[in-house]
């Protein structure tokens, strides 16, 4: 059984194949957290063992800093009594209290075969107050997904003021390592290593979204784990709003990470009979390295994530081809152009709507340009049919430029503070979806221009985070619960657009990766992975991104050299290599390239659609890093492990160092396979043990691999 419970000890432990997960009610009705690590096979396992005790006797502790005391190691930890490490629940009580105890109340297990579900109910024993935790377990990836559920059984309101999704709790130890994402607009999901030191860590974002400078994913391992090997417990949270990771490392060894909804600028006004739901975070344990832990992170996605299953279509966008200066007959001269070369996805983006000729002026505005598109956008998207290709729009819903004709009949719908300047980014505010009317609102004209136009695929942007987040309309008390209602108000419309539209295709953006998390990936199938399009520079943004999140989801184009963001010149080959390792995407001006040029890219683009499975479905392995080294080489293998396909960069190199060999990984040691760099077949256990020598010379070069079971 995958969910094991020991009714006199009242201890359970989940169990997959590589993990186990231990929690117990200890003497005083409290949850407790047991164990988290490598398979155990008997309940009796988990005895807690835990304890430090001082070496001149336990009644030597100072009752303010035992570990077995108010330092303990709860399941889901509450801020009360002489607890001091970071808290999954704060509150303050109908009657001004603010002191939270919690005791175990009851639990119950459900869910499918495959993923049974465990619910334990806390509860404080003065007040109406229950908090649900949810355990559910999938046993093939070692995964376990977390919320937590608030209730207020009373009549009194509650006011909630830190309410995190999990804590997760690691062996006591020392020379604990971080790996973390961070970086910055145009530079995003850069990897972070750095030692764990004693004290706080605080990842977060407190701008509105999931932000360029942090992504909410963590993996902590014992210093010398490697992508192939090693014990690594990983997480990824499941929220596109304000977030925080908490990392906390104590001097008795006590590792804790918790995270959940930022509780900076936060509180939720509960009223009685009314409950709050946490976003979901989800975490592992494994002993096969950060590789592991990201490939079974990719499953989850796949499998339980994203909404729409099977590969992406091959997307052209005419955004860098045309920017604002677009009309119907230049967009169906570059849809030939798109066909020709193989597309399957034809997207218009920024400037088809309103008064759009700049980022100035008509956000908000979403009906069709008269004058670019004096028919409407019918007879366009009639041609990109006829072409064998769908046809997909870009739309930022969340905001409103002031020089448009919503915002001067609804200067009330932006987020503002009385008396204090409303600031403008991009030339735009952002629209309060705190509110119901704006909410409907949206919903309506994203609804009538799906309705009314036959369109597969949106791109949904987000070009600037909320400032000045007032909502003067509301009570005082509800004043602080934007940051969490705007992310909702976002979920709520995409899922009700979905339902009514099931066929349509939905990417998220946010002026490049600002919204790239497991929250919004349950309502879009892809996402906007950085604005930088430079085809080096993509190599550590996507290897990043890759730590958490599947290929299929992360969008990569193809672009014109000497482009904004650097777009050194490089080959087409190269370009293409370095976005074939996700959703190809093409964002060049076609009407400028050579008939040599379209010819190759044509190929390239077939060749892409031949292992494409691989690379969407298939398994990820990153042999070579672009962060050491001069190659940087990265793997697919399909599920049956009968085909797999590698990419090879060579990276600037000097002192004439010959061509890598590649150490493939993934395959079946008895198979045969054929490889497309290699006269003979070899086996798979040879490829993986001697390697692919590649013969690759000159700088910024690349080839792709296929190896396929004879």
């Amino acid at each position: 059984m995958p969910i094991l419970f020991d009714d006199e000890r009242c201890t359970w432990a989940l169990r997959s194949s590589g993990a186990t997960y231990g929690l117990a009610v200890d003497e005083e009705g409290r949850l407790r957290h047991l164990y988290f690590g490598p398979p155990l096979p008997r309940l009796e396992d988990l005895a807690r063992t835990d304890e430090i005790s001082s070496p001149l006797g336990r009644e030597h502790f100072f009752p303010w800093e035992s570990p077995t005391g108010p330092n303990a190691r709860y399941e889901y930890p509450e801020w009360g009594g002489m607890y001091y490490h970071e808290p999954c629940f704060k509150a303050t009580l109908d009657d001004g209290v603010r002191d939270v105890r919690l005791v175990y109340e009851g639990h119950d297990t459900v869910g499918d075969e495959g993923t049974p579900e465990l619910a334990i109910t806390l509860r404080d024993p003065h007040y109406p107050l229950r908090i649900h935790l949810h355990f559910r377990l999938f046993e093939e990836l070692d995964l376990l997904e977390r919320y937590a559920v608030v209730e207020n059984t009373g009549q009194e309101p509650i006011t909630l003021e830190q309410v995190l999704s999990a804590a997760w709790h690691l062996p006591r130890g020392r020379d604990y390592r971080l790996t973390h994402l961070a970086g910055r607009f145009a530079a995003e999901t850069q990897i972070q290593r750095e030692n764990v030191s004693l004290g706080k860590k605080v990842l977060e974002s407190r701008r509105g979204n999931t932000s360029h400078h942090a992504n909410p994913f963590f993996a902590v391992d014992r210093g010398a784990a490697t992508e192939d090997d090693g014990e690594v417990w990983f997480g990824a949270l499941g929220w596109s709003g304000n977030w925080k990771i908490v990392v906390e490392h104590d001097a008795w060894g006590s590792l804790q990470v918790s995270g959940g909804i930022n509780d900076f600028d936060f509180a939720w006004h509960l009223e009685g009979g009314e409950t709050f739901e946490t976003p979901s975070f989800v975490g592992g344990y494994t002993q096969g390295g950060f590789g592991q832990a990201s490939r079974n992170l990719h499953r989850y996605a796949r499998k339980h994530v994203l909404p729409h299953e099977g590969p992406r279509p091959v997307l052209y966008n005419s955004w860098e081809a045309t920017y604002f200066d677009i009309n119907e007959e230049v967009q169906g001269s570059l849809a030939e152009k798109a066909a020709s070369l193989g597309v399957e996805l034809f997207v218009v983006d920024d400037g088809w709507f309103g008064e759009r000729n700049d980022d100035r002026r008509g956000l908000g505005d979403w009906w069709v340009n008269q004058e670019k598109f004096p028919r409407g956008l019918g007879p366009l998207i009639e041609k990109v049919h006829s072409l064998g290709m769908s046809f997909g729009l870009w739309v930022e819903p969340e905001m409103v430029n002031p020089d448009s004709d919503l915002y001067r009949e609804h200067p009330d719908w932006v987020y503002h503070f009385p008396n204090r300047p409303r600031t403008e980014s991009r030339n735009q505010l952002v629209l309060n979806l705190a509110k119901e009317e704006v909410r409907n609102h949206l919903f309506s004209v994203m609804d009538r221009l799906l309705t009314e136009n036959q369109i597969s695929f949106i791109k949904w942007d987000m070009n600037r985070p909320l400032s000045e987040p007032g909502w003067p309309e509301a009570p005082r008390e509800r004043q602080r619960e934007v940051w969490v209602r705007h992310t909702r108000g976002v979920y709520e419309i995409l899922e009700g657009l979905r339902q009514r539209h099931p066929e349509v295709a939905f990417e998220s953006c946010a002026s490049g990766g600002g919204r790239v998390d497991l929250g919004i990936l349950r309502y879009t199938d892809q996402v906007w992975t950085s604005d930088n399009t430079d085809p080096f520079d993509r190599l550590m943004i996507q290897e990043g991104c890759s730590m958490a999140y599947p290929a299929r989801a992360m969008m990569c184009w193809v672009a014109d050299p000497g482009f904004w963001a650097k777009n050194r010149t490089t080959s087409i080959s190269y370009r293409f290599h370095s976005a074939m390792m996700g959703s190809l995407g093409i964002g060049t001006n076609l009407l400028k390239w050579s008939e040599e040029e379209l010819e190759e890219a044509g190929k390239l683009v077939r060749r892409y659609k031949q292992v494409r499975d691989i690379v969407q479905e298939g398994d990820q392995y990153r042999l070579l890093s672009p962060r050491e080294g001069e190659t940087t080489a990265v793997q697919y293998v399909s599920e049956d492990m009968r085909t797999s396909v590698i990419f090879v960069f060579r990276n600037p190199h000097q002192f004439l160092d010959p061509s890598p060999t590649i150490y493939p990984r993934g395959l079946k040691e008895d198979s045969i396979y054929r490889v497309t760099v290699l006269e003979a077949p070899r086996s798979g256990e040879a490829l993986m043990g001697r390697g692919i020598q590649v013969p690759l010379e000159g700088d910024l070069t690349s080839a792709m691999i296929e190896l396929t079971q004879v």
